[in-house]
């Protein structure tokens, strides 16, 4: 079956979708957005993705495009035209088209709305959190809004073109005091003597819905958080560590800039989390 994209209030086949040459997303990154899982053709955590879209939209000064139960209904028509049962919506909201200058609209424009779906293939995706993933790390040259879910990624896109080059699933930020920001997609999670370190959040890393959950997770089942920064350092001492993404929720993480973790194997703590993290997030009603 062919897929279908929502494009600025249409339903159209996903190969002839397309917005105007001078939206704003296009030309000057001036647009954010959202990726929610699908799960057995039912969204995870909407509720909570929507909320933080308002953020990063009231952050901006960009209008909703929608009332909140109209988005709601494009989203889940746009995975039930797709007929997805497992995999991945995108939803990116940009200031919409006008005449490329770096200031807003002298005029008001109507906020530009796309709405993408795709399936992923989630034994795959098993088989990565079985086996465990590598990571690097890198410099953190983003700008100092990361809170914000902006299109504007190219220090990740460099991020994670360098981690391939490495042999490495993925890359996590390094700030200027020698602190693990985040992954170019994720959050970075590590344990140590049996408590869960995590960054706190701040304008330096995107709190993760993904995040939030597994800090609830970790509360039901009686497992210690700490929010605090931590080094490279105490990532190679560390007992297991491990990311967490919409697309992917728990991952273990084995190495770090080549060297294992723990026993360089995912270790149990992060295996738990993941299995309980569907009974845990919000999961919608049947679509696909």
């Amino acid at each position: 079956m062919s897929r279908i994209a929502y494009v600025n209030g249409r339903y159209v086949p996903f190969a002839h979708a397309s917005v105007h040459i001078e939206d704003r997303g296009y030309q000057l990154a001036d647009g954010v957005y959202e990726a929610c899982e699908i799960l057995d053709g039912s969204l995870v955590d909407a509720r909570r993705h929507l909320e933080r879209l308002s953020r990063s939209l009231d952050a901006l000064r960009i209008s909703a495009p929608l009332a909140p139960a109209a988005l709601r209904f494009v989203l889940d028509e746009t995975v039930r035209r797709n007929r997805v049962r497992d995999g991945l919506l995108y939803l990116q909201v940009t200031r919409g088209v006008a005449r490329r200058d770096h200031g807003f609209p002298d005029k008001p424009v109507k906020p530009a709305l796309v709405v993408t779906v795709r399936a992923l293939d989630r034994k795959k995706i098993e088989a990565t959190a079985v086996a465990g993933i590598a990571v690097i790390t890198v410099p953190d040259d983003r700008w100092g809004r990361v809170d914000i879910k902006t299109t504007g990624l190219l220090p990740n896109v460099l991020a994670r073109q360098a981690a391939r080059d490495a042999g490495a699933k993925d890359a996590w930020f390094v700030d200027d005091h020698g602190l693990i920001t985040e992954g170019a997609s994720s959050n970075a999670w590590i344990v140590k003597d049996g408590v869960l370190l995590t960054r706190p959040s701040s304008n330096r890393i995107l709190t993760g819905i993904t995040m939030t959950v597994v800090k609830e997770i970790a509360a039901g089942l009686q497992m210690k958080v700490e929010e605090r920064a931590f080094t490279p350092e105490e990532v190679r001492s560390a007992s297991e560590a491990f990311l967490t993404s919409a697309t992917q929720t728990v991952i273990p993480v084995v190495s770090i800039d080549g060297y294992n973790i723990g026993s360089g194997k995912p270790g149990p703590l992060a295996i738990r989390l993941r299995e309980a993290f569907h009974r845990t997030a919000e999961i919608g009603p049947k679509i696909a």
